[in-house]
């Protein structure tokens, strides 16, 4: 049996005057993620751990901050071509484990919402997907509600 792991890692910064978009949805907030995509972490972890089970490189490859196409770009198209990777080489996804690290906003009401989206995205059952959120305990920008974090593991199958 022919498997594959890959690890996913993103940070943003939250500031005024942006959208806080996180597994794909948008969530009522006066703080929203700083990138030049949407900053969605944990869709960019998630595309990063799939590029990195299939042995490619990392989203700044693919998708460069100096592209002025990139800017404000849905990051559910930056999966969507993390899943075309995938199948182009013949793998599918066993399953995924996301965590959410953010002191604020609470985010457990939106957790089944996001696995629905990515399930969507991926063409996979949202029986699939764990996620949860959690928090820095205080510590760091995150501890400090200066950032949101996304940690994902991602095992793949041969099809």
């Amino acid at each position: 049996m022919n498997i594959r792991i890959g690890n996913g890692y993103d940070i943003h910064r939250l500031v005024p005057g942006r959208k806080l978009i996180l597994g794909g949805i948008c969530i009522e907030y006066e703080l929203g993620l700083l990138g030049h995509s949407d900053a969605d972490v944990v869709l960019h972890a998630l595309s990063d751990a799939i590029f990195g089970a299939l042995a490619l490189p990392n989203i700044g490859v693919y998708f460069p901050n100096t592209d002025p196409q990139n800017k404000d770009l849905d990051s559910g198209e930056i999966l969507s071509f993390a899943k075309n990777k995938l199948w182009e080489q013949n793998f599918a996804i066993s399953n995924l484990d996301i965590t959410i690290i953010a002191e604020t906003p609470k985010l457990s009401p939106f957790l089944d919402k996001m696995k629905a989206s990515i399930a969507e995205i991926l063409s996979i059952s949202t029986s699939q997907i764990g996620i949860k959120a959690t928090t820095n305990e205080g510590l760091g920008d995150i501890g400090k509600k200066k950032a949101i974090a996304a940690l994902v593991s991602v095992l793949l199958v041969a099809i």
